[in-house]
């Protein structure tokens, strides 16, 4: 009988973890959530209710089938009864190599012969994750990097490095065209994969033009949103460049890269607002002041905007 992936586990109910059982449970797919902390295991449940309100609020599921995709997740905090009949486990534990290498060596005993075996990672390198693993299971080792929000945003970068057969590969694109998301196969294993490193570049050029004043924060949001982002919704970079004429690129990249930042670490001023505890709305304040009491609502009008982003993106795939 050909091998079907339908039972999904996944380690770890934080930020990416409880939001991945959720992309898989609104799809209709069996999964184990593994949580070792009982605080999170006893609140993360209603972590994923409030967001589900949010997406049927925006007409993206019926808010009759809540409960059922609820039901669908069901809580462990023993590692072996979470994994022993699963198709397919992803962890999504903290970015820290020792711990990965003494999961997958656990997976690899706990779990069955054909269980596909998945790392969150987008720092971590394949060949070191999976050093205590059989030979056989290296075969079915694969990286899968999601983008946070996990059950909205739509990419999914896809390893593949020369350890998984092409057959099995395209079981695991499968299943994620399966809870409609876009995959990115990832040919070579280097840090960040595809998506980060492209996140860093335009970062990178963005904490520069603060420091240098010059723009506000709001303006310099302003023009990405409004210029190079407008486009990048719909049209990827390449296309872009072919659309303008390599030409004027070539012109324009001689003109300005000599000039802009080429720094190999992360920027001085975000460090010292890191120091100075400034991280963001998590603290309160990061390069913009967020308001304790508005908190709540301004996380809940931008998962709006990016149902609203998902919702459009469908017209252009």
């Amino acid at each position: 009988m050909e091998f079907m992936i339908t039972k999904i586990a996944v380690l770890g109910a934080g930020t990416m973890g409880h939001g991945i059982a959720e992309a898989f449970a609104m799809y209709g797919y069996d999964v184990h959530l593994y949580e070792t902390d009982k605080n999170k295991r006893d609140t993360v449940k209603e972590e994923i209710k409030k967001e589900l309100e949010i997406l049927a609020e925006e007409d993206l599921i019926k808010s009759e089938d809540i409960p059922s995709i609820l039901d669908r997740i069901k809580l462990y905090s023993n590692l072996k009864a979470a994994v022993q009949d699963r198709d397919y486990v992803i962890e999504a534990v903290p970015e820290i190599l020792e711990l990965k290498q003494e999961i997958f060596k656990l997976l690899d005993e706990f779990c069955p012969e054909h269980t596909i075996l998945a790392s969150n990672t987008s720092s971590l390198k394949m060949d070191e994750m999976m050093l205590e693993v059989s030979d056989d299971r290296k075969k079915r080792m694969i990286i899968n990097h999601w983008y946070n929000p996990p059950h909205l945003m739509p990419i999914i970068e896809l390893s593949f490095f020369g350890n998984m057969p092409e057959d099995i590969y395209k079981e695991v694109e499968q299943l994620y065209i399966s809870i409609g998301k876009q995959t990115v196969k990832v040919l070579k294993d280097v840090p960040g994969l595809v998506a980060n490193r492209i996140q860093q570049g335009v970062a990178r050029e963005v904490f520069s033009l603060i420091e240098m004043g010059v723009a506000a924060p709001e303006d310099i949001d302003k023009a990405l949103k409004f210029g190079p982002a407008f486009r990048y919704a719909t049209t990827g970079q390449l296309e872009i460049a072919d659309f303008g004429g390599l030409d004027i690129w070539c012109i324009v990249g001689d003109n300005l890269l000599k000039v802009m930042d080429n720094s190999k670490c992360a920027n001085a001023l975000l460090r010292q607002k890191v120091e100075e505890g400034k991280l963001g709305i998590k603290s309160g304040e990061g390069f913009y002041k967020y308001s304790v009491s508005e908190v709540n609502e301004i996380k809940k009008k931008y998962t709006k905007k990016l149902i609203r982003q998902l919702k459009a993106s469908k017209f252009y795939i």
